[in-house]
C-alpha cells in the first residue's frame, strides 16, 4: 500500500480527543453510581428512640468509622475528574478553532474571483499589521497570510485548492495513533514496557484469578459450596427435620469456621467464655458427636444463637462482635436452606430419591429466619417485637373483656384502649410503640386459581397444569387503628374494595359463562343430515385448534349456503301449494343462523381480546424477570439485628392433609405496594374435591403468616382421540371420487348428485 504511513500523535491534538472519549466513559456512569448518597436520617418523628434501637445505631455507625472520610474522598476524586475533563474539552475546541478549513479568500479578506492586482494589494496591507517585526505582529497569522497569497498568486496551487482543497495538492493518506509520540521514544522504553508489564502480566491476572477462585467456591448467592452440600446430606438424611436441629445445621454452616473464612476471628478469651455460656444454656445438644455439627466453631456458633434467641447478655469486646457476625450471615443462609429442601422436594416428585422432605422441615427452616432477625423464640408472644414491652408488660394484654395475643388485635383497638393497656409507659414511649406498629406490614391476599391455554380454565381435570395467581397488597398497620377517623376511612376503603371486588367477580363470572357456552358452529353442525361419515366425525370432543377453526369453516359455509336453500324450499313449496308457510319458516332459521354467526363472531372476539391480554401480561412478566429483582422494600424493625433487615415474604402452596409440598417457596423481594406472583402444581390425577392452601410466611416478623384455602373440583380428563382431526378430513376427502368435486359446487343439491350418478349409470350400461 504505497503512500500510506502510520504516525504517532506529535502536536497531542487526537490524543486530546481520546483523553476526552475515556473520561467521558468513566465519569458519567461513573458519577451515577459512585456518587455517595447520603440517605436523609430520619427525624425523631419518625424513628424509633428505644434504647436497643439507639445501641443498634451507635453500633451501625462504629462499624464504619470511616464512611464520612470515603465518602468525602470519592466526591473530590469525581469532582477533579470533571474539572479535567472540562479543561480536556476546552483544549479541543481550541483545536478546532486553530485547525478549521483553510479558506485563502477568506484569510485575504478578498471576495471569491478576485483579480491578481486586488490580491496583492490586500496583502501588503496585511503584511504590514501581521509581520513579526511588527509592533502588532503575530507569526502564526502571517504564515497563514502567505500562504493564502501563494495559493491565490501561484496557478498550480490554485487550481490544487479549488479541486482539492489544498494549494499542495492531494495528501498521501496517513494513519494517526491518538496517543503522543513520547511513548514511542527509545529513552522511554523501559518504562512504557514496565508499565505495560505490570499491568497485563501482573494485575489482570492476579484479578481474574482472585475472581476466579472466589466464584468456584461461592454459589449465586454468596454461599460456600460446601455449606450447600452439606445441607443437601442432612436434609435427604432427616426428611422431617425439627427446629432444633435446623439450627444446628445453621450454626455448623462452613462460613462460620476460620479454616473455610479467613473474616472469623478465634480469640484465646474463647476457651474460657464459650464454657461459661453453655453453662447457662440448656438443651444445647452439645454432646453430639455427628459430624460437623461436633466441631469447636460448630457448638460456639449453636451457644452463640441461643444465647441470641434468648437475649442473653454477652460481652461487646469478645463473644457479641461474634455473635453480630454469625447473625448478620443467617438469613443468607436460611435461604441457602430453603432451595436446598425444595430441589429435594423436586427430586422426590422425579422419583430420583426415595424420600420427600416433610412440608415441617421447609417451614422450620423459614420459621428460623424472623427468629434470627428478633432475637426471640417462636414460643414467646409475637408482642415483644415492639419496643419497650417485656414479659411483664404481657399480663396486661389479657383480660376479661379482651385477650390480645397479636400485633394485628392490638392495632385494631381503639386508641383509648391502647393507652390504658399501656398507661405505665410515658406519652414519648407510648408513641415510640404506635410508630414501630404503624410501619408493620398488612398483607391482603387475592387468589386466582385457572388452567391457562384451555378451553374452559374453571375446569380442572386430572393432571391438569393448575396456575395460581397470587396478589400480594401491602399496606400499613396504620390502617388497622381504631381512631375513629382511621376508621371510618378504613371501612370506606374496605367496602369500596368490596364492591370493586364484587363487580370485578360479576364479571369474571360473566366472562367464565361466555366462555363456557358451546360456539356457534358446534349447533349447526346438530343441523346437518345425520347417518352421514363427515357429520358423525365432526361431533367429536373439541380442543384442538385445527378441528375448532375448520369447523368454524364449515359454520360460515353453511350460512352462506342459506339464501339458494331458501330460494329451493320456496320452490318445493310452490310446487305443493304451501308456499306461505314455507318461506316464513326459512326466513326465521336464516335469522336464527344469522343471529347465531354474529353472537358467535362476539364471543371468538372477546376471546381473542382476552387471549392477547395474557400475552401482553406474560410479556411484562419476562421483561420484569429479565431486569431482575430489586432487593428494597420496607425497613424492618429489628433492633437485635446488626443490620439493616428489609422485609421479604416466601409464597408457596402445600397439602396440610398430606403434609406435603406442591410448589417451590417463591421469593418476595421486592414488595412496596402491589406484587403478583403465580404459583404452578400439577392436579391430582384421581377425580374428587381436593382443598390446597396458599401460605405466606414472612422472614422478619414473627405472627406475620397468613393462608389461604383453594378448593379444586378435580373432573376425569376427557379420552384422547385415537384419530386426529386433520386425518379424518384427509380420509373423506380420499374415499371422494376423483372428478366428482369438480362438477359439483357447494350449492348441489342431494337431488342433482342422484341424477348424476343415474346417468352415469345409463351411460355405463350402453
Amino acid at each position: 500500500m504505497g503512500g500510506q504511513k502510520f504516525q504517532y500523535d506529535e502536536s497531542g491534538g487526537t490524543f486530546f480527543y481520546f483523553l476526552l472519549s475515556f473520561l467521558a466513559l468513566l465519569l458519567i456512569p461513573g458519577t451515577y453510581y459512585w456518587w455517595p448518597h447520603n440517605r436523609k436520617e430520619e427525624t425523631t418523628v419518625n424513628e424509633c428512640q428505644c434504647d436497643d434501637c439507639k445501641k443498634k445505631k451507635f453500633l451501625l455507625r462504629s462499624n464504619e468509622p470511616w464512611k464520612g472520610t470515603k465518602h468525602l474522598f470519592t466526591k473530590l476524586l469525581i469532582i477533579s475528574g470533571w474539572l479535567i475533563l472540562i479543561l480536556v474539552a476546552y483544549k479541543v475546541s481550541q483545536f478546532d478553532y486553530e485547525y478549521a478549513n483553510f479558506d485563502p479568500y477568506e484569510i485575504l479578506g478578498v471576495p471569491l474571483g478576485s483579480s491578481q492586482a486586488e490580491i496583492k494589494k490586500s496583502y501588503r496591507k496585511l503584511s504590514l499589521i501581521l509581520h513579526p517585526d511588527k509592533e502588532t505582529g503575530n507569526e502564526k497569522a502571517f504564515m497563514k497570510l502567505t500562504k493564502a497569497y501563494q495559493a491565490l498568486t501561484d496557478d498550480e496551487a490554485r487550481r490544487n485548492w479549488e479541486k482539492y482543497g489544498n494549494p499542495d495538492g492531494p495528501g498521501a493518506m496517513s494513519f494517526g495513533i491518538a496517543l503522543p509520540s513520547w511513548i514511542v521514544e527509545k529513552e522511554n522504553s523501559v518504562w512504557v514496557l514496565g508499565l505495560y508489564a505490570l499491568v497485563f502480566m501482573v494485575a489482570l491476572p492476579t484479578v481474574v484469578g482472585m475472581w476466579w477462585y472466589k466464584s468456584i467456591r461461592y454459589s449465586g448467592d454468596q454461599v460456600l459450596l460446601e455449606t450447600t452440600q452439606m445441607y443437601y446430606f442432612f436434609f435427604h438424611k432427616t426428611p422431617s427435620m425439627a427446629l432444633k436441629r435446623v439450627i444446628m445445621i445453621l450454626a455448623a454452616s462452613l462460613e462460620f469456621s476460620k479454616k473455610h473464612n479467613g473474616e472469623i476471628v478465634e480469640r484465646q478469651t474463647d476457651a474460657e467464655e464459650v464454657p461459661h455460656l453453655i453453662k447457662q444454656i440448656s438443651n444445647l445438644s452439645e454432646k453430639n458427636q455427628e459430624r460437623p455439627l461436633c466441631f469447636a466453631y460448630s457448638v460456639k456458633a449453636r451457644a452463640l444463637l441461643y444465647a441470641h434467641l434468648s437475649r442473653i447478655t454477652l460481652n461487646p469486646n469478645s463473644l457479641d462482635k461474634d455473635r453480630q457476625y454469625i447473625v448478620k450471615k443467617c438469613p443468607y443462609l436460611i435461604q441457602e436452606m430453603v432451595n436446598c429442601v425444595s430441589q429435594l422436594v423436586l427430586l422426590a416428585y422425579a422419583r430420583r430419591i426415595p424420600h420427600l422432605p416433610n412440608i415441617d422441615t421447609i417451614e422450620n427452616c423459614m420459621k428460623l429466619s424472623p427468629m434470627i432477625v428478633q432475637g426471640m423464640w417462636e414460643f414467646k408472644s409475637p408482642l415483644l417485637q415492639l419496643p419497650y414491652i417485656t414479659d411483664e408488660n404481657l399480663k396486661y394484654f389479657s383480660s376479661k373483656k379482651r385477650h390480645i395475643k397479636s400485633i394485628q388485635q392490638f392495632a385494631q383497638l381503639k386508641n383509648e384502649d391502647r393507652r390504658h393497656i399501656l398507661q405505665s409507659f410515658s406519652n414519648e414511649q407510648y408513641e415510640d410503640v404506635m410508630k414501630v406498629v404503624g410501619k408493620m406490614p398488612y398483607i391482603e391476599l387475592q387468589v386466582r386459581s385457572e388452567v391457562i391455554d384451555d378451553e374452559n380454565p374453571t375446569v380442572y381435570t386430572a393432571g391438569a397444569i393448575v396456575t395460581v395467581t397470587v396478589k400480594l397488597i401491602r399496606q400499613n398497620m396504620s390502617d388497622l387503628f381504631g381512631d375513629d377517623s382511621v376508621t371510618d376511612k378504613h371501612e370506606q376503603q374496605v367496602a369500596s374494595g368490596f364492591s370493586k371486588l364484587g363487580e370485578d367477580e360479576e364479571k369474571e363470572e360473566d366472562r367464565k359463562e361466555e366462555l363456557t357456552k358451546k360456539p356457534v358452529w358446534q349447533k349447526q353442525q346438530k343441523k346437518g343430515k345425520k347417518g352421514t361419515k363427515k357429520n358423525i366425525k365432526n361431533q367429536k370432543p373439541v380442543g384442538r385448534p385445527i378441528a375448532a377453526k375448520k369447523s368454524e369453516d364449515k359454520a360460515s359455509n353453511a350460512v352462506e349456503a342459506a339464501p339458494s336453500k331458501q330460494e329451493g324450499g320456496r320452490k318445493a313449496a310452490a310446487d305443493t301449494g304451501d308456499e306461505s308457510e314455507g318461506s316464513d319458516d326459512d326466513v326465521e332459521r336464516s335469522d336464527d343462523d344469522e343471529d347465531q354467526h354474529s353472537q358467535g363472531e362476539k364471543v371468538s372476539a372477546e376471546d381473542d381480546d382476552t387471549e392477547w391480554e395474557k400475552f401482553q401480561t406474560r410479556l411484562s412478566k419476562r421483561e420484569k424477570v429479565l431486569e431482575g429483582r430489586s432487593k428494597q422494600s420496607h425497613s424492618v424493625h429489628s433492633p437485635f439485628y446488626p443490620e439493616d433487615k428489609q422485609e421479604y415474604w416466601w409464597i408457596y402452596i402445600s397439602d396440610r392433609k398430606s403434609r406435603t409440598l406442591l410448589t417451590s417457596p417463591y421469593h418476595v423481594t421486592a414488595l412496596v405496594e402491589e406484587e403478583e406472583v403465580q404459583l404452578k402444581f400439577t392436579a391430582p390425577r384421581w377425580p374428587g374435591v381436593y382443598t390446597f392452601t396458599v401460605c405466606v410466611r414472612s422472614d422478619s416478623y414473627l405472627g406475620f403468616d397468613q393462608t389461604h384455602d383453594i378448593k379444586l373440583d378435580v373432573k376425569e380428563a376427557a379420552e384422547v382421540p385415537t384419530e386426529h382431526p386433520q386425518w379424518d378430513m384427509l380420509d373423506d376427502e380420499e374415499e371422494e371420487p376423483e372428478g366428482d368435486g369438480s362438477d359439483l359446487s357447494e350449492f348441489t343439491t342431494d337431488e342433482d348428485v342422484e341424477e348424476e350418478q343415474e346417468d352415469k349409470v345409463v351411460f355405463r350400461t350402453k
